[in-house]
This record gives structure tokens, C-alpha cells and sequence, in this order.
């Protein structure tokens, strides 16, 4: 499948703009939650900080919401997991709204009442969750609506590996099957369940493979490259959008933080971040851009800088945003 220049650059520039978010966010994150020398009985405060709470970041996992993304329009659906900034990005919810939802104020997507992991932004079609596995069967949702109102609309569902062995996973690739319903199933296999290598929970080496168990295509990209998830799901995301029904792609990616931030990562083997970042995926798509003449040094460090620029701006929103009133604790809880 031919890229065009635009999505090339838009791949590389938003591929750029998760990472530098998601390193910003694991600075800011960890103010106040650790205790300024090791004292007895202290130790990392995950409620501290101007962002409290858990948080799960992607860095190193650009490719698979850039690949995907890619392809789609505003009316298309994205149900995202836990580790949900990346997949937001690249669909388009704005950083601002998006950041002072995880310092948890009034001006956030969901008025500060969600955190991270409840990201939801209807204008965009985008929303996450903090259950394994919960998303495909609502993209299922999303994409039997489409189906009922006679548009060409797909709805993707972002998962982790572990999500694979959920029942709700399974379910859904059962009714999506059975319906022929316009969704892509997009497994994110960064080798990690929480702590749990891959092969020591799964019984199949390629999740793709469980595809054929429901009678739909089941693809494995097996590199961590942005340029192949695209090819992938341009062909997944055109067949759902004829009405063929869905399909399973499984991407390995890389995950170059802990489970979430404050993690030991005792059970990682020494060296093995330090060997994944050496095969970064974001310098690997510019030097595509710059043997096609679409990147060079100057135009990289003017989108660099315009990148911090905007992501600060987000973080300088969150700060300066007030916290809701305590007489919201129980407004939007339950719908009159």
C-alpha cells in the first residue's frame, strides 16, 4: 500500500508528539510521591503529586496507534485500554482537556473525575478503560451501530497481550465474526502482562493465530515499526469498511517504561530497555522521511521545538486549571 507524504510526516510528527508527552508525564508524575532521601517507614506515595493515582505510559508503543490511526476518520471509533495516551493522540483529543483530566481538574475530559485510565471524548469518538479486556466488546457497540445506520464507519479496539486471555475478548471476536461487523481487533504484545512474560500465559505464540478460531484474518506484524502496522490495517480497515467483516492483528511493540511508574521492573533482565531504545522506532520512520527529502535537520528541530511547545502548554493548562467544587462529589455519578 503507497503512503502519501502527509501521512508520512503525520505519522512521524504525532509519533514525536506521544513521545515527548509521555516522557513529560513521567516527570511531572513523580512530584511529591517520592521522599526527598530513603527514611524508614516512607516510601513512593502513588496518592502525592499534582497527578495521583496510577499511571501506565507508552513510550515505545508509537507505531501501533500511528499505524492504525492513520487510516481513519473523524466518524471512526477508538476504544483504547489502560495504557490509553498514545492511542487519545493519534485520534485527536486535544492535550489540554486530556492533561487536566489527570490532575484530576474541572477542566478536564471528564471533570477531573476520571483520571488517566477513564479518558472519554465523545467529539473525537475515543474512550479507554482500566478493565483488561473490556474494550473490544464495546467497539463491537460501536461498530453494530454503524452497521444498523448504513455508514461506512469502523470501530477499532486497542488491547494489550494479556487482554487475549480475557473471556470478553473471545466473546467479542465471536459475535463481530458473526455479525460481520466493520471492527479491527489491534493486540498489543509488548511481552509484559503486568509482570508476566508471554510465555508464561499464553498458550499460542501469536495471538493473530486465534483468529482462525472465528473465521475472520488474523495478521501478525512482528516488528515494532510504524510503517508496517500501516500497511496491516489499511488492508484490515478497508475490508471492514466494505462490509467484510472484522479482523485480528497482533503488533510486537516495545514498552520502554514499567508496568506503570513506580514499578521496580525486577522481573525485566538487565539491559533490556537500554537494548530496546537502540532500535527506537521513531528515528527508524525519520530516516524514511529524510531518503524521501521529507525531513531534514532544520525541519526536525522546528517541529521538535513546536512539539514541547504544545505539549507544555497542556501541562501548563492542567496546573493552572481549578479542581471541581466538593459539591460535584455526586453530580455525574448516576442520570436523573
Amino acid at each position: 500500500m503507497e503512503t502519501t507524504s502527509d501521512r508520512l510526516l503525520w505519522m512521524y510528527r504525532t509519533m514525536v508528539e506521544i513521545r515527548e508527552y509521555e516522557e513529560t508525564m513521567a516527570k511531572v508524575y513523580l512530584e511529591g510521591k517520592l521522599p526527598p532521601k530513603i527514611q524508614k517507614g516512607l516510601a513512593f506515595d502513588i496518592g502525592a503529586g499534582p497527578v495521583p493515582g496510577e499511571m501506565h505510559l507508552a513510550a515505545g508503543q508509537e507505531p501501533v496507534a500511528v499505524g492504525v490511526c492513520a487510516h481513519l476518520r473523524d466518524e471512526d471509533s477508538v476504544v483504547g485500554a489502560h495504557r490509553p495516551h498514545h492511542f487519545a493522540i493519534a485520534k485527536g483529543v486535544p492535550l489540554n482537556e486530556m492533561t487536566a483530566e489527570m490532575f484530576g481538574k474541572v477542566t478536564g475530559l471528564g471533570r477531573g473525575k476520571g483520571g488517566h485510565m477513564h479518558l472519554f471524548d465523545p467529539a473525537h469518538k475515543f474512550s479507554c478503560s482500566g478493565i483488561v479486556g473490556a474494550g473490544a466488546p464495546q467497539a463491537c457497540g460501536a461498530a453494530l451501530a454503524a452497521k444498523k445506520l448504513g455508514k461506512d464507519w469502523v470501530a477499532i479496539a486497542f488491547f494489550g497481550e494479556g487482554a487475549a486471555n480475557q473471556g470478553s475478548f473471545h466473546e467479542a471476536l465471536n459475535l463481530a465474526a458473526l455479525w460481520k461487523l466493520p471492527v479491527v481487533f489491534v493486540c498489543e504484545d509488548n511481552k509484559y502482562g503486568i509482570s508476566v512474560e508471554k510465555g508464561d500465559s499464553t498458550a499460542i505464540a501469536s495471538n493473530a493465530d486465534r483468529a482462525a478460531g472465528y473465521g475472520m484474518p488474523g495478521v501478525l506484524v512482528d516488528k515494532n515499526d510504524a510503517l508496517a502496522v500501516f500497511e496491516a490495517a489499511g488492508v484490515s480497515i478497508d475490508r471492514a469498511r466494505r462490509g467484510e467483516g472484522p479482523t485480528l492483528i497482533e503488533v510486537k511493540t516495545d514498552r520502554y517504561y514499567g508496568h506503570f511508574q513506580g514499578d521496580p521492573e525486577t522481573y525485566r533482565p538487565k539491559g533490556e530497555v537500554k537494548a530496546l531504545r537502540e532500535h527506537d522506532p521513531i528515528p527508524a520512520l525519520g530516516a524514511v522521511l529524510r531518503e524521501q527529502g521529507l525531513l531534514d535537520d532544520a525541519r526536525d528541530a522546528e517541529l521538535r521545538e513546536a512539539i514541547r511547545s504544545k505539549v507544555q502548554a497542556a501541562f501548563d493548562f492542567a496546573r493552572h486549571s481549578p479542581y471541581p467544587d466538593v459539591a460535584e462529589a455526586h453530580r455525574h455519578v448516576f442520570v436523573d
